[in-house]
């Protein structure tokens, strides 16, 4: 049996898990109704990003394999499309099984056969009145070229025929945008509370009324996909500065090739043809719902049920630590211990005054740090403008090319240019993704290093939602290394050498590659190899080949991995010795920890990079060593509750399935839970 598994398809294996959230029937309803929706969403990104790369890779090489299953570009998009027509059908199962659920709390989507006459009269003046006037109409012929179609928009499609039209005549086609962000998408059925129509059901039914003198022969609402798979260095046009440059990458990612178009009802064959020949798009890209093209509207049906607490999640808050005092300057504490912070168990509010505090602190002489995705209102920015504003060096790297954020980050980096703050924009060719803050304070001693790593971005928004590690320090060694680390993007470089941090792309994977030689080496000798790592995806072939060697050595894997994992456990021969698990949950398993070893020899690492090529070889990425015992031997508990989860986890089988774990006889384990009473507990102590 092959232990290696192709990305994309273990991708959509991890997507399969998030519809399991949303069809347990354990999990609150309106908790469902958000997996639902974060599955369209993930799925919408999988086309927009995954099989648009796929298709570019296949007009560049067709008959290039990737290193895993050797599949071609061709294959993947083959079976991806398989695997993803039998999980839409799956979602629209639950989708309807969810609508019964709904109306047994009052809530009801309905459409025009549901309705009584006189809510159809009063929907029809109100389309007239409010609609109307604000609806386009295309009408594609020989003198009226094809209109472009926005990225997920959703359109009214009608197969137009004329009284006067002769036989074998080409029937013309009606398309009309919906709208998006223009009418609320939920419309209130009067005289039934609780009972709504979606704005796109609405205007479908009455395109009659936007076609005057044409019969709609049949009709159905549309929604396209379009590739997001941009090389942002590829097209980087000199004359522009790099963050106009961005700006511009943003507006030509919305004219990307389309990769899938979704319709809401069968129509004529003929007519799919000539809408697919217009977007360059082949049939079997075509897909037909009974789920709404886009479901996001799930979080508005969430709202009118908020009175209904036994429908969410028990209400959860960071918590605060014990092992700071928020009366006293987190600095100095941090001078005296390691400090590690658990999110979203613990709150993130003690970094956040430590910034602040950094801002107005006499003996704080610059503040470094790397940005990649940022709050809306980000308070962290607020802390570096103060920073700027009361003279202190503040460098910042604002990564440009984080997909998706990319318009938030220029509007930040502009900010951040106008308080004084020196703002750069990464390297060339390489994503920085490495989350780093270096505070630098003169005090009587001498120079102090404030230095913080994490797992995940400087958002506390996400902080809520997303498990993270935050590890604060003044350990000089740490401190020296992330200012060689920042030395050097300030020259648009990276390092090639450091002492205590492993710093992708030159010092990571190879240094990773030692520690497991390491345990391998353990195991030669006669002693115990133990390799115990959590992160979101695993894909890079060379540290694979690698645990797959320490597998047949005898050294024993333990693996957490919620997403992507290329590497199939438990094959005979193979990977014996090597177990996965993936945990699903509430909150979206973000952080990444590293342990070699076991006991007093163990070596813990936290980090910003997962075991992805991308990671390892074309980001900046930052590990670093765990060195106070307290916070060692907490990351080890942390891995420990996690690994015998038997509520949210799921264990992989030796063919890349995955079997979900139930507690059976024994007490249920909920991770997420467990972490979170133990924050609650500790926040206890605090007198």
């Amino acid at each position: 049996m092959n232990c290696l598994e192709n990305r994309e398809l273990s991708w959509l294996r991890f997507n399969e898990r998030v519809l399991e959230e949303a069809e347990d029937e354990r999990v609150p309803l309106c908790e469902r109704l958000s997996f639902l929706s974060i599955f369209q969403s993930n799925l919408d990104e999988f086309f927009m990003v995954r099989i648009g790369s796929l298709h570019d890779q296949m007009l560049l090489d067709k008959e290039s394999r990737e290193n895993k299953t050797r599949m071609t570009p061709g294959e993947q998009i083959d079976a991806c499309i398989s695997r993803i027509r039998e999980m839409c059908h799956r979602r629209d199962r639950t989708y309807a099984a969810m609508l019964e659920k709904l109306h047994e709390q009052g809530v009801s989507i309905v459409n025009f056969r549901e309705i009584s006459q006189e809510s159809s009269d009063y929907l029809k003046a109100m389309f007239r009145r409010e609609f109307l006037p604000l609806l386009s109409t295309y009408i594609v012929s020989k003198k009226m070229t094809f209109p472009f179609l926005k990225n997920r928009d959703i359109y009214a499609v009608a197969v137009l025929g004329g009284k006067g039209d002769k036989k074998g005549d080409k029937q013309k086609i009606g398309i009309v945008p919906c709208g998006t962000g223009v009418f609320p998408r939920l419309i209130a059925i009067p005289e039934r509370t609780g009972c709504f129509m979606l704005a796109e059901e609405l205007i479908l039914h009455f395109l009659p009324e936007l076609f005057p003198g044409y019969k709609v022969v049949s009709k159905t609402l549309a929604r396209i996909t379009r590739s997001a798979d941009i090389d942002a260095d590829a097209v980087y046009d000199e004359d522009l500065n790099y963050r106009d440059h961005m700006a511009e990458v943003v507006k030509l990612r919305q004219k990307l090739c389309p990769v899938r178009l979704e319709l809401s009802r069968q129509i004529d064959e003929g007519i799919i043809k000539r809408l697919c020949a217009a977007l360059k798009l082949s049939m079997d890209r075509v897909y037909e719902y009974d789920t709404p093209l886009d479901v996001s509207f799930l979080f508005g049906i969430q709202d009118n049920l908020r009175s209904h607490a036994e429908l969410f999640y028990a209400p959860r808050h960071p918590q605060k630590t014990p092992d700071l005092d928020m009366n006293r300057p987190i600095m100095d504490q941090i001078a005296e211990k390691d400090v590690l912070l658990h999110y979203p168990y613990q709150s993130i509010r003690p970094f956040l005054n430590m910034l602040t505090q950094a801002a107005h602190d006499p003996t704080v002489t610059s503040i470094r740090m790397t940005l990649y995705r940022l709050a809306r209102d980000s308070k962290v920015v607020e802390a570096l403008v103060e920073a700027a504003e009361n003279g202190k060096q503040v460098d910042v790297l604002v990564e440009l090319k984080a997909r998706f954020d990319e318009e938030n980050n220029i509007e930040w980096s502009r900010r951040l240019e106008r308080a004084g703050c020196h703002v750069i924009y990464g390297v060339e060719r390489l994503k920085v993704h490495s989350k780093l803050c270096l505070i630098t304070r003169e005090t009587h001693a001498g120079r102090q290093y404030i230095t913080q790593i994490g797992t995940g971005n400087y958002n506390e928004k996400t902080a809520r939602l997303y498990t993270d590690i935050s590890y604060m320090t003044a350990r000089e060694e740490i401190g020296l290394d992330a200012m060689a680390v920042f030395e050097a993007l300030l020259e648009g470089e990276t390092v090639d050498h450091t002492q205590t941090l492993m710093v992708a792309p030159h010092c990571l994977q190879n240094k990773l590659m030692d520690l497991i030689d390491g345990e391998i080496a353990k195991v030669k000798a006669g002693r115990k190899g133990l390799i115990r790592l959590k992160m979101n995806s695993l894909t890079d072939k060379t540290l694979i080949d690698k645990l797959i060697e320490a597998s047949q050595a005898g050294v024993q894997i333990d693996m957490i991995v919620r997403g992507i994992c290329c590497l199939r456990g438990g094959v005979v021969g193979e990977t014996d010795n090597i177990r996965i698990i993936s945990v699903v949950g509430r909150f979206l398993e973000h952080s990444r920890i590293y342990i070699f070893g076991v006991g007093p020899d163990a070596k813990v690492f936290i980090s910003s990079a997962d075991w992805m090529t991308r990671n390892t070889l074309r980001r900046v990425e930052i590990a670093t060593p765990i060195l106070d015992e307290g916070c060692m031997f907490r990351l080890e508990r942390i891995f420990d509750v996690m690994w015998h989860d038997n509520v949210q986890a799921r264990e992989q089988q030796p063919d890349g399935n995955y079997r979900r774990r139930y507690p059976g006889v024994n007490a249920p384990v909920s991770s997420q839970n467990w972490l979170y009473d133990e924050a609650y507990r500790m926040a206890a102590q605090i007198k």
